[in-house]
């Protein structure tokens, strides 16, 4: 089992930079950052572009990988995103991983000013986004299309991913479409739990993830990284609480087949505060106490 983080873009690079820097000194297996124009409770306090923050945060680490958490077609076009994650990708020198979802229908999906999606039309546009990603990254040769929604035309990304023949795609899936690509084009899964019995759905939505790999001709999960971001919103599950509850937490969800858990990386007078130490101590020697 990984442990990551979320680091949210809300600091400013003189004190982001420090964060970013002590996720890798604390051994995390990689950091991610959500890619929103902005976050429920954050409305109308400071939130930093996605791709720039990774770019920097590419720039001052070393080891530490660094993705998504996740993207979505919400306010974004595959070309010129295609673009932007080559380049992170090269930036970080192979250590970038896409995380990627149909998006909700917040703050997002409606900043452009267009008509809401219905849900139908929301997962036809993931399926449609995600496959062009899939041949602009890669794909050697110039890429032509032109789908029910997004189009490219003499499309060229050069040099390519420095991973090969991609960045793994992690997708964030739930219901059967999602599930179905996931298994087509995905190197990993994520899912966010549930509140209530969050170890027995996520053994559900894992059971139907299995099948959906078996029906693309997989070996069902086997090779898929399963992540689960925990949203620090239940009641029930407080991982960040104590260190015990932490070992207590992972424990559960590593006997159904969890394979990374992220955490939010501590944000005072948030949803998402904690005490920092704990977390330190959680990301040093948590993992160890959950082997042993």
């Amino acid at each position: 089992m990984k442990l990551s983080t979320v680091i949210l873009p809300v600091f400013p690079w003189r004190e982001g930079r420090a964060v970013w820097r002590r996720a890798e000194e604390l051994g995390l297996h990689a950091a991610y950052t959500y890619d929103h124009l902005t976050w429920q409770s954050f409305r109308g306090t400071p939130w930093h572009g996605t791709v720039p923050t990774l770019a920097a945060a590419a720039a001052v680490t070393e080891r530490i990988r660094l993705g998504t958490m996740v993207a979505s077609p919400n306010f974004r076009h595959p070309v010129p995103f295609a673009k932007e994650l080559m380049t992170l990708d090269e930036l970080s020198g192979g250590r970038f991983t896409l995380g990627i979802g149909a998006g909700g229908e917040g703050f997002d999906a409606t900043v452009l000013n267009e008509e809401r999606w219905s849900a139908k039309e929301r997962g036809y546009r993931f399926a449609e986004f995600t496959r062009l990603l899939d041949r602009l990254l890669s794909e050697d040769e110039t890429t032509e299309t032109a789908g029910a929604y997004y189009r490219a035309f003499e499309a060229e990304m050069l040099p390519g991913s420095t991973q090969r023949p991609r960045m793994p795609f992690h997708v964030a899936a739930i219901g059967p479409r999602a599930m179905r690509l996931t298994a087509e084009l995905g190197q990993g899964w994520i899912t966010f739990g549930a509140s209530e019995d969050g170890p027995k759905v996520v053994a559900e939505q894992i059971g139907r993830l299995r099948e959906a790999c078996a029906e693309q001709g997989r070996d069902g999960v086997a090779g898929l990284e399963l992540t689960l971001l925990n949203m620090g919103r239940s009641e029930t599950e407080r991982p960040l609480a104590s260190f015990e509850a932490f070992v207590d937490w992972a424990g559960r969800y590593r006997e159904v087949g969890i394979t990374e858990l992220v955490l939010h990386w501590p944000i005072p007078d948030t949803e998402f505060a904690a005490d920092l130490e704990v977390f330190e101590r959680i990301a040093t020697e948590g993992l160890a106490h959950v082997d042993g």
